[in-house]
């Protein structure tokens, strides 16, 4: 087939077409390869960076570790005041009942340092915490303990106790100086002088105690104190020779032997707020501290 093409008033044959048009292709390709190149990764738009805070911190979680057994009234108002009060301060933070179930008797230590093993993979520091003492002061702050040992209810503040060394009530410890000083004694059956012992352990470990700053409130309005002495007694019996030993620093029992069994965990939910019911049996060596059942008679006075 034979063409005639007019360009530009050039009658031009099919031959001369196609040379025509391969020379404007090189002329194009090399119009082209004399640009400048971009980098293709100049061309997109570049990503929006965020400046992240050097103060912004992992939100620390809080495991409130509350020994107990048969204080079902003091729970129902307790568990209602600790979620309105520690929601005001943003604290993460969960509720653990650790429930004492067999026949021995009342061993707040042992059940802290259970509270402590059955929490510690999921929490960073635990709250110490009894049941009858609840905060009143929103500046009593239940942070992170980040320099030490924070002890809520100071002597100057608590309604019953005001001696120098008194860490009971509620005592924050992050999880590694807890473990540092290996727990709680277990010696301790019947009321008091366990958190004492406690106060030496944290010493000798080189752990000072810290309080709240700027407590304006006193003795009669930082917490209320819902015991009922009356109503509830204290088990201050002292067995066999119970008050020899417990007088002293043990340096051999703690978080490391404390012996239990779980009887079994609940979800429960306390005006719909929820909480964990920890049921243990501490178990006893009768050998090593008798007066964990303190079956030996009164004596009497002679006469």
């Amino acid at each position: 087939m034979y063409m005639r093409v007019n360009v530009m008033g050039y009658r031009l044959t099919g031959s001369k077409c196609l040379t025509l048009c391969l020379g404007l292709t090189f002329i194009m390709g090399c119009f082209l390869a004399s640009l400048p190149i971009q980098n293709e990764q100049e061309a997109l738009p570049k990503p929006i960076r965020f400046e992240i805070s050097s103060q912004r911190q992992y939100k620390k979680k809080l495991a409130i570790i509350v020994p107990f057994r048969d204080r079902f009234e003091e729970l129902l108002e307790f568990v209602p005041h600790m979620y309105k009060f520690l929601n005001k301060q943003n604290i993460f933070f969960n509720i653990f009942i650790i429930q004492q179930k067999d026949n021995n008797r009342f061993n707040r230590a042992s059940l802290i340092n259970v509270g402590f093993l059955y929490t510690r993979d999921d929490y960073d520091y635990i709250a110490m915490h009894d049941v009858d003492l609840l905060p009143l002061n929103d500046n009593l702050k239940y942070t992170y303990p980040q320099s030490g040992p924070l002890h809520i209810s100071s002597p100057q503040t608590h309604p019953k106790y005001h001696y120098d060394t008194f860490i009971g009530g509620i005592l924050l410890i992050k999880k590694e100086h807890f473990e540092m000083v290996k727990g709680m004694s277990n010696n301790y059956w019947g009321w008091g002088l366990e958190d004492d012992e406690f106060y030496v352990r944290l010493k000798d470990a080189g752990l000072s105690v810290n309080r709240p700053d700027n407590i304006n409130t006193g003795i009669d309005s930082t917490f209320k104190h819902i015991h009922d002495k009356t109503y509830r007694k204290r088990d201050m019996r002292k067995c066999y020779n119970q008050r020899e030993v417990t007088r002293r620093r043990d340096r051999v029992t703690g978080l490391h032997d404390v012996a239990y069994e779980l009887a079994g965990t609940h979800n429960v939910t306390i005006d719909t707020l929820p909480i964990t019911v920890v049921n243990v049996r501490l178990i006893c060596d009768k050998t090593k501290t008798p007066w964990c059942q303190c079956n030996e008679p009164v004596k009497t006075k002679k006469t």
